[in-house]
C-alpha cells in the first residue's frame, strides 16, 4: 500500500495500567460506530418505500424517483475511495464526525423539499450529498473499529459490525412504512437523533487518533467520480433513452475509459488514492468479486420487492415493509452462524453456502412471484436473505483482514467502493429489465382489450411507471376506451408486473450463482499474524 502506514493498536486504546477501562471504551466506540452507519445502511432501503407517496406528492416521474434513489448510491460508489484515504490523511474520528454531519444536514434539507419545478433536483442534490456524508463516514468509522481492537479480537467486533449494520438496513422499510404514514419527510429527518447519539457516544470514547502524513490524490479522486459516474449514468438512462442510442453508449463506454485512465494513473502516482497493489492478494480479489456480484442484488433487493408488493399486491406502505422483514428474518439469523464459520473455518467456506443458499433463495422467490400472495413466498424471501447474511461479513471482514500493516481507510474504501458501485449498477440494471418488460406485457395486455397499438404502446409507458404511486394500476382518469380499458386490465396489470419482476429476480439469481463461482477461487487461507507493536 502506499506509503508507510501507522499501525494500528492492537493493545489497550487506554493509558498504560488503565485496563479497567479498556472494554467499556471499546464497546462505546463500537456502539458509536454502529449508531453512524446505521443512518447510511437505513437510507439504502427507506426511500424505496416512501417513493409512491413522495412521487405523488411532488408529481415525479418515474426516471426522476428513479434517480432520486439511485443518485445516493451513486454518490456513494464515486466517494468511497476519497473517504477512505481522507480518513488516513486526516483522521478516521474527524473524518466519521465530518461525514456525520454532511449526512445529516442533508437529511434534514431532504425532507425540506419545496413542491414545484425545483423538487426534483432539489432531492437529487441533498441526496447526492447524503452519499458524499455517508462515504466520508462509513470507511472512517471501520478504520476506527479496527484501530481499537487487538487483531485477536478483532474478527468478532467486526463481524458484529458488518452483521448489526446490514441487519440495521431491515429498520428502513419498518420504519419507512411508519413514517410514510405520516409524512414522507419523516423518513429524512429520523436520521437527527440517531446522528446525536452517534456524535455523542464518539466523544466519549475517547478514540485515539492518528495521520499519515502524505498528500492527496486530487486528480485520482476526480478520474474515479467522473468514471463511475457517467458509465452508471449510462446504465440509468438506458431504460428512457434505449440501448440503441448514442448517448447510452457514450456514458458507459466513456466511464469505462475513464476508469481505465484512473487505473494507468494510479499505477505511476506516488501517493495514489488507490494502490492496486492489493489485489496481488487472491484472496483479497476474490473477496471483492464476491461482494460486487452480491451487491448487484443486495440493494435493489429491497426496491424492487417494494414496488412489486405495493403493486402487483396492492399493499400498503407498511405491509410492504412487513413483506421485506422476512428477507431479514433470514439475514439476521445467517449473519450470526456466518461470523462463527469465519472464525473457526474462514471466508471461504461461508462464502460458498451464502453464494449457493442466495441463488437458490432468489430462484425460487421468482417463481412465486406470480402466486400474488405474500404468505407463499416468505420461505424463499428468507432463503434469498440468509444467503446475503452468510456471505456478507465473511468477505467483508477477511478483505479488510488482508490490509493488516496497510492503510485501514484505504482498503475499506476499496471494498466499498466496490460494493456501492455493484449497487448502483444493479438498480441501473435491473430498472431497465423491469421497465422493458412491464411496457410489453402491459402493451400485449391493453391490446387484447381492445386498445390500438398506438394507444396500447403511449398508455402501457405510463402504466409501468409503477413507482408513481398509483400501485392499482389504473393509471390515468378519466372517460373513454383507454380509461374504461384500464379500468377492466388492473388484475390483468398487476400480474403483468409480477412477470416483469420474475426477470429481476431471476438476474438477481443469477448475481449470486456467479458470485459462487468467484468464491471457489479463495485460497481459503487465514489471517491470523498480530499487528506489530510500536
Amino acid at each position: 500500500m502506499a506509503g508507510n502506514p501507522t499501525p494500528a493498536p492492537s493493545g489497550p486504546i487506554t493509558p498504560s495500567g488503565a485496563a479497567v477501562s479498556r472494554a467499556p471504551r471499546q464497546k462505546l466506540a463500537l456502539a458509536a460506530m454502529l449508531f453512524a452507519v446505521s443512518m447510511t445502511f437505513i437510507d439504502q432501503t427507506i426511500v424505496s418505500i416512501a417513493a409512491p407517496s413522495i412521487t405523488d406528492e411532488l408529481g415525479l416521474s418515474a426516471s426522476g424517483m428513479q434517480w432520486v434513489v439511485n443518485a445516493y448510491l451513486l454518490s456513494l460508489a464515486a466517494f468511497f475511495a476519497l473517504g477512505g484515504r481522507l480518513s488516513d490523511l486526516f483522521g478516521h474520528r474527524r473524518i466519521m464526525l465530518i461525514g456525520t454531519l454532511v449526512f445529516v444536514i442533508s437529511s434534514v434539507l431532504c425532507g425540506c423539499v419545496p413542491s414545484g419545478d425545483l423538487a426534483v433536483t432539489w432531492l437529487i442534490i441533498f441526496r447526492s450529498t447524503q452519499g458524499l456524508g455517508a462515504a466520508l463516514m462509513f470507511p472512517a468509522a471501520l478504520a476506527v473499529v479496527i484501530a481499537v481492537f487487538p487483531v485477536e479480537r478483532r474478527g468478532r467486533a467486526l463481524a458484529l459490525f458488518f452483521g448489526l449494520s446490514g441487519a440495521l438496513t431491515a429498520v428502513g422499510p419498518l420504519l419507512g412504512g411508519w413514517l410514510t404514514a405520516w409524512t414522507w419527510r419523516s423518513i429524512f429527518w429520523v436520521n437527527v437523533p440517531v446522528a446525536v447519539v452517534a456524535i455523542v457516544l464518539t466523544v466519549l470514547a475517547r478514540i485515539p487518533e492518528s495521520r499519515r502524513h502524505e498528500r492527496l490524490d486530487v486528480v485520482g479522486a476526480v478520474l474515479v467520480a467522473v468514471g463511475m459516474g457517467l458509465s452508471v449514468l449510462g446504465f440509468q438512462q438506458a431504460s428512457s433513452w434505449g440501448w440503441g442510442d448514442v448517448a447510452t453508449w457514450a456514458c458507459v463506454v466513456g466511464g469505462l475509459v475513464v476508469l481505465v485512465l484512473f487505473f494507468g494513473y494510479e499505477r505511476r502516482t506516488t501517493h495514489p488514492l488507490i494502490d492496486f497493489e492489493v489485489f496481488r492478494d487472491r484472496a483479497f480479489t476474490v473477496d471483492s468479486l464476491v461482494l460486487f456480484f452480491a451487491m448487484l442484488a443486495f440493494v435493489p433487493v429491497f426496491f424492487f420487492s417494494s414496488v412489486y408488493a405495493q403493486v402487483s399486491l396492492s399493499a400498503s406502505p407498511n405491509q410492504a415493509a412487513l413483506f421485506l422483514l422476512y428477507f431479514f428474518i433470514g439475514f439476521a439469523i445467517a449473519s450470526q452462524w456466518g461470523g462463527k464459520i469465519l472464525d473457526k473455518r474462514g471466508a471461504r467456506p461461508a462464502m460458498k453456502i451464502g453464494c449457493a443458499l442466495g441463488a437458490v433463495g432468489f430462484y425460487l422467490w421468482a417463481q412465486k412471484l406470480t402466486d400474488l400472495s405474500m404468505h407463499d413466498q416468505w420461505p424463499y424471501a428468507a432463503m434469498a436473505g440468509a444467503g446475503i447474511g452468510f456471505l456478507l461479513a465473511p468477505a467483508s471482514t477477511d478483505a479488510v483482514n488482508r490490509s493488516i500493516g496497510a492503510s485501514y481507510g484505504e482498503v475499506t474504501g476499496i471494498t466499498q467502493t466496490i460494493r456501492n458501485y455493484a449497487a448502483a449498477i444493479g438498480m441501473a440494471v435491473f430498472s431497465t429489465v423491469l421497465a422493458h418488460v412491464s411496457t410489453d406485457k402491459i402493451t400485449a395486455t391493453l391490446q387484447a382489450r381492445g386498445l390500438s397499438q398506438a394507444e396500447a404502446e403511449a398508455t402501457a409507458g405510463k402504466v409501468a411507471e409503477a413507482v408513481t404511486g398509483h400501485p392499482d394500476g389504473q393509471g390515468p382518469s378519466g372517460d373513454g376506451p383507454v380509461a374504461e380499458a384500464l379500468r377492466g386490465a388492473g388484475d390483468a396489470i398487476r400480474m403483468d408486473f409480477a412477470e416483469a419482476n420474475q426477470w429481476v429476480f431471476y438476474g438477481m439469481s443469477i448475481a449470486l450463482a456467479v458470485a459462487f463461482l468467484c468464491a471457489l477461487a479463495h485460497p481459503g487461507t487465514r489471517v491470523t499474524e498480530k499487528v506489530p507493536e510500536d
